[in-house]
């Protein structure tokens, strides 16, 4: 049985347009053909069936005739659609379009952007006009398109299917369905502040062309916007520009048009770039006055023209500035000072929302977010050194507490050790001796056999103990190398000694009766006796001691690997090497 439902008039033919299905046979088919009948009777009478059966291809047309946008916008969104759209889902009925066909378009696009057969076959040529092949023609390679690509692909199709069902040929929007692949990564790589004054040095070798790079950098302007910058637009009295306008090109045709966000913005230099376009104005006016030519205020500010009637093109600008770089081995596009402009706003505590309306970024910032503030090192650094104020003290590395645990142990392995060197050193385990058993030392100082092993072994790094696994400990050494007396040599310091005051970040190591105790960093001023007798006292009292047994400490002062100052205290006195 075959269910007809008239629904109006084709919009796009202008013939009847009729709603239709095929039942297939059987006991219920008349049950099935009312129903269908009923569902189709509803959706005329809801609006929600699709008033054509135009194709893709129709409904992209008709899209474009009516698309807002600009020329380039216009001429990308065509190319897009008769390269990766039309011919794989163009000639589909516009109703019939659904999700497994996108993602089947989308996985396409991934795969090759020239759709090759998958063989490997053909050639890429450098240039589809007439030519001799040479080494630029090489080899089919298949290459996916770009992501950022795909979607905009995506996006086109969208819209177009949103405009279809407020026309009513289609009841659904399927786009919507479908899954792009992810946004790229933002990766803005402005140029450092060493190659920014490189490339500054450089472009200044031709007044005009350093004028422009400087201008580049300080406003952040586009480069269409920088070509369409009139001598009106620019108030050299108050040190204002005011960016109006943009120029556009597709290949060698330009024309003058509204700015990216179709908004105007007028932006604030500083004394150095108004003297700079100052400089500007006198040369190009005076080459005006040699050619017996006027220089109006209309005139552009960059032009190849001495009445400046005439914009620089847009790829001219880019094309140049690329040599340039190149010269310099700079990796770095025209583009990419206007990522220096934005990344040192933001790492100089400008707030987003002014970054935002100099650089003319909509959505209140959050392009100026996403895109340039995603690589900041200064900032970065500035966060990191932030952080780092509010840390707690880093734990010292195991060597230096291993060192430390002989005058100043904290957990029960090292109390153990620390009371057994002690005993050896006061003779109770001569040379050759053996100490207790892990599980008789275990017992006697209530502790686990696991940290009363733990202590052996910490006094096997001490070099006192030697043995076996499952052997008992023997004692190998009764008397530790202490510190040679000649390495102290008392020199007196006093409070406030003469000479200028020199503070640089200094290693510091405190040592009691020869062992390590302490070891820190901190900048001082190493002649000062004062200021190490506090550095001295304040570890001392970190560490929970008592400074008024400081007579016992020795303080090595050293830069790297080089022993500067050996600070020890003698009653109220301060002496050093």
């Amino acid at each position: 049985m075959r269910v007809r439902v008239y629904a109006g008039q084709d919009p796009v033919s202008g013939r009847r347009h009729d709603l239709v299905e095929v039942i297939p046979p059987g006991p219920k088919a008349a049950t099935l053909a009312e129903a269908a009948r009923t569902r189709f009777l509803n959706q005329v009478d809801e609006q929600r069936n699709p008033r054509t059966s135009a194709s893709v291809d129709q409904l992209l047309d008709r899209c474009l005739e009516t698309l807002d946008v600009g020329r380039n916008t216009r001429r990308a969104y065509t190319g897009y659609l008769r390269k990766h759209v039309r011919p794989f889902v163009g000639h589909l009925k516009a109703g019939a379009l659904d999700v497994d066909a996108l993602d089947s378009l989308y996985a396409e696009l991934r795969r090759c952007r020239t759709h090759c057969d998958g063989r490997g076959r053909g050639t890429d040529h450098r240039t589809p006009r007439p030519h001799d092949c040479d080494d630029r023609c090489r080899s089919h390679a298949c290459r996916p398109l770009a992501n950022a690509t795909i979607r905009d692909v995506h996006q086109v199709l969208h819209g177009a299917y949103k405009k279809a069902i407020r026309w009513r040929w289609v009841s659904t929007n399927p786009v919507s369905l479908a899954e792009p692949p992810p946004a790229p990564t933002p990766d803005p790589r402005p140029p450092s502040a060493d190659e920014a004054a490189r490339l500054v040095e450089a472009a200044w070798n031709d007044p005009d062309w350093g004028t422009l790079v400087w201008l580049t950098m300080t406003t952040g302007a586009r480069r269409g916007e920088l070509c369409a910058l009139r001598w009106s637009h620019v108030d050299l009295a108050n040190g204002t520009v005011t960016i109006r306008r943009g120029i556009a090109q597709d290949g060698a045709d330009t024309w003058e048009k509204d700015t990216k966000t179709h908004q105007q913005r007028r932006l604030a230099i500083d004394p150095e770039t108004v003297a700079i376009l100052t400089e500007h104005w006198d040369r190009c006016r005076s080459r005006a006055v040699l050619l017996g030519l006027t220089l109006d205020r209309s005139a552009f500010v960059f032009s190849p023209d001495p009445d400046g009637q005439r914009h620089l093109k847009p790829s001219s600008v880019t094309q140049r500035f690329k040599r340039l770089a190149d010269r310099l081995e700079i990796d770095a596009h025209l583009h990419s000072l206007r990522h220096y402009s934005a990344a040192e706003l933001i790492a100089a505590g400008v707030d987003v929302r002014t970054v935002a309306g100099r650089l003319g970024h909509s959505g209140a910032g959050l392009t100026t977010l996403r895109v340039y503030a995603a690589w900041l090192a200064e900032a970065d650094q500035r966060a990191a050194a932030g952080l780092l104020a509010r840390m707690p003290g880093r734990p010292e590395p195991h060597a230096i507490r291993s060192e430390s645990a002989k005058t100043d142990p904290s957990s029960p392995r090292e109390r153990l050790a620390a009371d057994l060197r002690n005993r050896i050193l006061a003779g109770e385990f001569p040379p050759g001796s053996h100490l207790p058993g892990v599980k008789q030392l275990a017992a006697t100082h209530s502790i686990a056999p696991s940290t009363a092993h733990r202590a052996l072994a910490l006094l096997k790094d001490w070099g006192m103990i030697a043995g076996e696994a499952g052997e008992r400990a023997t004692v190998i050494a009764a008397i530790e190398p202490q510190l040679a007396p000649s390495t102290v040599v008392a020199v007196e310091l006093t409070a406030g000694q003469a000479g200028q005051s020199a503070r640089t970040l200094l290693d510091f190591e405190i040592r009691l009766r020869g062992d390590v105790f302490r070891r820190f960093s901190a900048e001082a001023d190493r002649r000062s006796a004062d200021e190490l007798h506090e550095l001295l006292v304040g570890a001392l009292r970190r560490a929970g001691r008592d400074d008024s047994q400081i007579a016992e400490y020795e303080m090595d002062v050293r830069d790297g690997d080089r022993l500067l100052t050996t600070f020890v205290v003698s009653g109220r006195r301060a002496s050093g090497q």
